[in-house]
């Protein structure tokens, strides 16, 4: 573990309120997005953002850096969090999975359209998936976080996570074709 985080935890550990505040101050806006992302409000994501850290604060003690990072252990919570919120506060979803697709080869452009177009319909796109699958797309490609960071946080194994994106990937793929021009 790196000397900063040594001292962040022992800080945390002896309840300094600058330690707080470093805490927040450089792991808040990542915890946010991700439960943004998942839950979608964001009145519904500043109740769980606090959550999350009143539960960090709570479970220092517990962390072990040699399962994770501190910021994977806070990601794994802030996930923890935001899917508890979700089935306390909405119905259970009913996935149903489209078969007999005959899908393209997903490494062809999506159309022709000019860039701007292509990433406003992929945005559009993602926000009808699933939370948990938005909740995926942001670990990995807005937080760049390993395939076995990920499946440190959903307790999971990274092979699966892998699976789950490119799941991801083509029910993305089969949205975007589907939308209008």
């Amino acid at each position: 573990m790196e000397q900063p985080t040594k001292q962040l935890i022992n800080d945390l550990l002896e309840q300094r309120r600058t330690a707080q505040q470093r805490l927040i101050g450089h792991y808040g806006p990542g915890v946010f997005r991700l439960v943004l992302r998942i839950v979608g409000q964001q009145q519904d994501a500043e109740e769980v953002y606090q959550d999350v850290f009143v539960k960090v604060l709570q479970n220092i003690a517990s962390y072990d850096d040699r399962l994770s990072t501190l910021g994977t252990w806070i990601s794994r919570i802030a996930y923890r969090e935001s899917i508890s919120f979700l089935r306390r506060t909405r119905p259970a979803f009913v996935y149903i999975e489209e078969k007999n697709l005959q899908l393209e080869s997903l490494d062809t452009e999506v159309d022709d359209a000019p860039r701007e177009l292509t990433i406003q319909r992929l945005e559009q796109a993602i926000t009808q998936l699933q939370p948990q699958e938005q909740a995926l797309l942001t670990m990995f490609y807005y937080d760049n976080l390993s395939l076995r960071d990920i499946a440190f946080a959903t307790d999971s194994i990274p092979s699966t996570v892998g699976s789950w994106l490119c799941r991801i990937r083509k029910k993305l793929y089969r949205i975007i074709k589907t939308m209008p021009l």
